[in-house]
């Protein structure tokens, strides 16, 4: 990008789910963006200059517009640009979506981040957390049986809001995981991790400094 015509700056962390479903729908919007990979516990000024409660992602349009919502940031994105259809005719999808990240977004997440630090909440046990967080999964579970994908036989912006979340509550213990009796959760989980977009979002890139030379996405 030239000083004339500067990229967005995408200020992220890899392994971050709020991060990862942004950094998805601008690599599919194909919006170039400069990518910023930050230390959360060492953040740079520049990034705290623009995000005051030191989060992530944030991303900075070329105008000084500040979004540091994850959810919003894909929504941005595919109004920019939407080829495969992610909000799908007349935005169909755009409601079911909104209400699905609702509950992935509070009540799940609350649940999850118990049972992945389960030591940290000593009130209950971690399969008491595991369990409060499978009624989310159940009905993931009931939503993919009659599609390949959550909302539709495709990909939505739903699918690339929940799936960060969703594999990060398959990892806490992926042999409970993997002998789980969500058969068709597992099959969306395992297509969207084996997916060319995912790949490309999860490579490892250097943590930025000034003055290092731009990584775009």
């Amino acid at each position: 990008m030239t000083q004339n015509n500067p990229a967005p700056v995408l200020y992220s962390f890899r392994r971050c789910p709020y991060c990862m479903r942004a950094h998805m729908a601008l690599k599919y919007a194909g919006i170039k963006a400069e990518l910023r990979e930050v230390e959360l516990s060492n953040m740079p000024p520049q990034a705290l200059a623009v995000s005051p409660n030191a989060t992530v992602p944030v991303l900075v349009l070329p105008d000084g517009t500040v979004n540091d919502e994850s959810w919003d940031i894909v929504k941005w994105a595919l109004q920019q640009n939407d080829p495969d259809g992610w909000l799908g005719e007349n935005n169909e999808y755009a409601l079911d979506a909104e209400i699905l990240i609702e509950t992935n977004d509070f009540s799940f997440k609350e649940d999850l981040d118990h049972y992945k630090y389960a030591d940290r909440f000593p009130e209950h046990s971690k399969e008491h957390y595991r369990t409060a967080c499978e009624e989310f999964i159940k009905e993931l579970e009931d939503m993919l049986s009659g599609n390949k994908y959550l909302l539709a036989n495709r990909m939505t912006l739903a699918d690339v809001g929940v799936f960060p979340f969703v594999r990060q509550f398959s990892l806490v213990d992926k042999e409970w995981f993997d002998q789980s009796p969500y058969p068709a959760v597992q099959r969306w989980l395992q297509a969207l991790i084996d997916s060319e977009l995912f790949q490309q979002v999860f490579q490892k890139h250097a943590l930025w400094k000034e003055g290092a030379v731009p990584v775009y996405i």
